[in-house]
């Protein structure tokens, strides 16, 4: 199949007889052209579907298409290999380039003959865009670091060091490497930010690996058959060399020379999370004071950024405090104007709400539509970036994986984005029936922990997956200890006093003189983002799942899918794309477990009515908001 580009170059592309439709969907993830796309989707179509692991076709795919699209960092290493070194180097840059959606605009490799060691690195430019080319190396060349995410406090962390150090760059990443020097694995509790990086110590032949406290950067963990010991940013760059993979643990670091059996350390030990209930007095000003200073953190950048506005709290919430920041001046950051960007189906409730939020701040706002058959035509591609299978992840990423396509486009590399208010602040509509303020905080508890394997996965991959880098300031470190060592009686709903869903966070921005947002926004309904680009998105999904799965497919589920078994047409579908790119065991990476609204299993428990339920979206339970509010 040939395909000539706007600029004359010519795609080859050879397909096997009868192709699998891992290979046709692999090849769209790998950049292909434009041009080539309505080509393999009708081809995508006509296949027919075998289980067919995409391993097998990487190596095809990384010789054939070299045009990628611009994406967040990805890192991939190989420890303790016993691969010739020149195959080595060979099979982490071939692996490395199924990381290349993550960062386009440059990639490096440090092999280590020596000790058969490989360090390989996608970069996406945000700071120092001109210099920081990774893996850094170290001015003794003693230390070479690979690092996917941002150090917000760097510039304090250089100020701060006790030895001086011989900065190669002016990226906020380097600084790990003097801070490592001088105070050893535990530097880690210094840094803010997200995160996730591969540290190697040439002098003791010592390799550590790291992911920030909340897991907002994603990282994968595998075992080769010979031994080794790999480390990547996406699974995919795993598959077909482990033998045994895991998420990364959030809140931990792998250290070689660890005695832990796992070698796995926790270094994240927050007071709020060991079990015991928070009775700190509330103080709205000092939660208004710590979630400014977040969004701040996060508005460093050399490169131009925006902010995703769905029209509810969250997003509302920091596009204006990001808008303020902007025209007082009070931030040095590249922008001009602040973009925002929102997507719905057309006529959708978010849209509507965006629009009035963006003509109130006054932000360059940019409205995307889809369609429900453009958002089932996406879907495979979705599962394949996302590496998930999980109902409510998919529902909603689809939408945010399409228009971070579009806002690439226009040239933004970052946005802001509102992930982790609702898991703090228990806004979820189901905490209405939290039956005491030790549920409420245990359940808030249960869903930041297991936040890196719905929210911050979405956030991150959906957006990386067009060269966007989402960043969540409701997810920063010191705001989550002020804000979830407040007494969770502050928290819980109370209409008889006037307290809806995350009252905190909206009384703390409830400004009579210089308003942040109109009231009608600052209280308005919680929607989950699949419902609120529109309730026929969901729909239109389960509509289709019912044409596609037969009854005696479901019959059999348990057979072919034993572990995490779909309860409905719709997670039979997504599982059975997620089983034609990912191997066993790459299910074990997906949670599972019955859930109502976005609850854990341990909320089902709450009220009975949530036990007859399968549905995950937030309109199951819609009844619950409207009656707590005495609506009929």
């Amino acid at each position: 199949m040939n395909s000539n580009d706007r600029d004359g170059r010519v795609f080859t592309v050879n397909f096997p007889k009868n192709p699998p439709i891992s290979l046709l969907t692999q090849a769209l993830s790998h950049g292909v052209h434009h041009s080539l796309t309505p080509m393999l989707s009708k081809l995508t179509r006509a296949c027919r579907r075998r289980p067919l692991s995409i391993a097998r076709y990487d190596s095809v795919f990384s010789r054939k298409f070299r045009a990628s699209n611009p994406v967040e960092c990805g890192i991939l290493a190989v420890f303790d290999s016993t691969l010739e070194k020149g195959e080595l180097r060979r099979t982490t840059l071939e692996n490395s380039k199924l990381l290349r959606h993550r960062g386009p605009d440059w990639n490096g490799i440090v092999v280590e003959e020596k000790e058969n060691h490989a360090i390989a690195h996608e970069r996406l430019a945000i700071v120092d865009p001109e210099s920081g080319e990774q893996p850094f190396v170290s001015a003794d060349n003693n230390f070479v670091l690979s690092v996917n995410g941002e150090i917000y406090n760097h510039k304090q962390l250089k100020k701060e060091l006790k030895q001086p150090y011989a900065f190669k760059t002016n990226s906020d990443c380097e600084v790990i490497i003097p801070l490592f020097m001088e105070h050893g694995p535990d530097f880690v509790q210094k840094l803010r930010g997200m995160f996730s990086f591969v540290l190697y110590d040439r002098a003791n032949n010592r390799y550590l690996a790291y992911r920030d406290h909340m897991g907002i950067t994603p990282l994968y963990m595998g075992y080769g058959a010979d031994g080794s010991v790999l480390f990547s940013s996406e699974m995919k760059g795993l598959t077909n060399l482990c033998q045994e993979f895991q998420t990364f643990p959030p809140g931990h670091y792998y250290d070689s020379t660890s005695t832990e059996s796992t070698k796995l350390v926790k270094w994240y030990k927050p007071n709020w999370a060991d079990g015991h209930v928070p009775n700190e007095k509330l103080d709205l000003m000092k939660v208004r004071e710590a979630f400014e200073k977040s969004v701040e953190r996060r508005m460093m950048a050399d490169v131009p950024w925006g902010v995703l506005l769905s029209g509810g709290l969250d997003s509302s919430l920091v596009a204006s405090i990001a808008k303020r920041k902007q025209e007082r001046k009070e931030v040095d950051a590249v922008l001009n104007e602040l973009h925002s960007f929102s997507i719905g189906l057309e006529g959708s409730p978010d849209l509507a709400a965006a629009q009035k939020v963006a003509d109130f701040l006054g932000t360059r706002h940019h409205t995307y539509t889809f369609t429900v058959q453009e958002g089932i035509d996406a879907i495979e591609e979705v599962i394949y970036h996302l590496e998930t299978y999980d109902v409510t992840t998919i529902r909603a990423s689809t939408p945010m994986f399409l228009m971070s396509r579009k806002i690439k486009s226009i040239g933004i590399k970052m946005v802001l984005s509102g992930e982790g208010a609702d898991e703090v602040f228990g806004g979820y509509l189901y905490f209405h029936k939290a039956p005491n303020r030790e549920e409420f905080h245990h359940e808030t508890v249960r869903k930041l922990s297991a936040l890196h394997l719905y929210d911050c996965l979405r956030a991150n991959k959906a957006s990386s997956a067009w060269g966007i880098e989402a960043r969540v300031p409701f997810l920063d470190r010191d705001f989550l200890d002020l804000a979830m060592n407040i007494d969770p009686q502050e928290k819980m709903i109370d209409s008889k006093n006037g307290r809806i869903e995350k009252w905190i966070i909206r009384a703390a921005f409830d400004d009579e003189k210089d308003p942040y947002l109109p009231k009608e926004v600052l209280f308005r309904q919680k929607e989950q983002f699949s419902d609120g680009v529109g309730y026929s998105w969901i729909d239109g999904l389960k509509e289709f799942a019912e044409e596609k799965v037969n009854e005696q497919q479901m019959t059999h589920a348990q057979n072919r899918f034993p572990h995490n078994t779909p309860p409905t047409k719709e997670a039979y579908w997504y599982r059975s794309i997620f089983d034609t790119f990912f191997p066993d065991p790459a299910h074990l990476t997906v949670p599972g477990g019955p859930s109502i609204a976005c609850s854990t299993p341990a909320a089902i428990e709450w009220d009975k009515s949530f036990k007859d339920n399968a549905d995950p979206s937030g309109r199951a339970i819609s009844g619950v908001h409207d009656e707590a509010y005495g609506k009929k």
